[in-house]
């Protein structure tokens, strides 16, 4: 077995056995002390590279340990720090697209009230029109009938009761002509009444329905409105809670990565001590343990 401390012991002991009987001493009691003394010397080297194995031992585990810790804590906050904001930027992007489809919404009922407006005015004007218009022709027909109705009746019975007494001639031709006449007059203006009663009455229906129609949607825009601002409220909360959270963790996980350099840092110089060398703890205790 191939050893420096042995070599040089054996070189010691023949300088002791060839000059130690010249001096007169006891050569073997010195080579005793010798060797008794290279022992100690490796039973304390071995004891001290045993206490150093054992420190090595324990940092190195302890540091690994610590280093995973750090590395699994860092990977979580990562993840929950990519999760939040990837969620806090879908919900500042619905808040976005909510925002837009109120402007559409409130655009769309300014348009309607605008239109219910003049859709308003333009029955009340045609209403008054037609209005006044069958009030006009029921005014002419009253007055027409009760002219030749009454002209009528009174030819009648003034002819029955002279009949007997007195010779008249018959009616004049103009006279039945103009009678005539007043009748094709009042057929007229009664289908004029009747299309001014048919039309006012389809104004009218037209305009309950466009009412009817109005109420109804301006009501589902309200509750439409409602419901998108209150989404826009809470995913605002939220949004901004989830900011804070990202604040918290992006701290967090800076604080770990900077424990995690330190560890790894101590890391580094731990194994430079402990197992950068070129025999390892084990070859050197057998070594010893030989020498010995």
């Amino acid at each position: 077995h191939h050893s420096a401390a042995l070599a040089q012991l054996a070189s010691r002991i023949g300088a002791v056995m060839r000059f130690g009987t010249a001096t007169g001493q006891d050569p073997f009691a010195k080579v005793k002390e010798l060797i008794q003394g290279l022992i100690a010397k490796l039973q304390a080297e071995a004891g001290s590279e045993a206490t150093e194995k054992a420190y090595c031992d324990e940092q190195m585990a302890k540091t690994e340990e610590k280093k995973g810790e750090l590395e699994s804590d860092i990977s979580k906050l990562s993840a929950k720090l990519d999760q939040s904001i990837s969620k806090s930027a879908g919900l500042k992007s619905e808040v976005k697209e909510l925002q837009a489809a109120l402007a559409a919404l409130t655009k769309q009922q300014a348009e309607m009230d605008k239109i219910r407006q003049e859709t308003h005015s333009d029955y009340l004007v045609a209403k008054t029109d037609l209005e006044s218009g069958l009030s006009g022709v029921r005014k002419a027909l009253g007055v027409l009938r009760e002219y030749y109705g009454s002209a009528a009746a009174a030819m009648l019975q003034s002819s029955s009761n002279l009949a007997d007494d007195m010779k008249q001639p018959a009616l004049p031709e103009a006279h039945e002509k103009a009678t005539g006449a007043g009748t094709s007059i009042v057929g007229i203006l009664e289908v004029v009444e009747s299309d001014f009663a048919k039309s006012l009455a389809t104004e009218e229906t037209t305009e309950d329905d466009a009412a009817a129609e109005y109420e109804k949607i301006s009501q589902e825009n309200k509750v439409t409105k409602a419901l998108k601002e209150q989404d826009v409220k809470y995913k605002t909360a939220e949004a901004k809670s989830l900011d804070k959270a990202i604040s918290e963790l992006t701290s967090d996980r800076d604080t770990t990565d900077s424990e995690l350099s330190a560890v790894l840092d101590y890391y580094s110089k731990i194994k430079e001590r402990c197992i950068a060398k070129p025999e390892t703890y084990e070859q050197r205790a057998a070594r010893r343990e030989a020498e010995i």
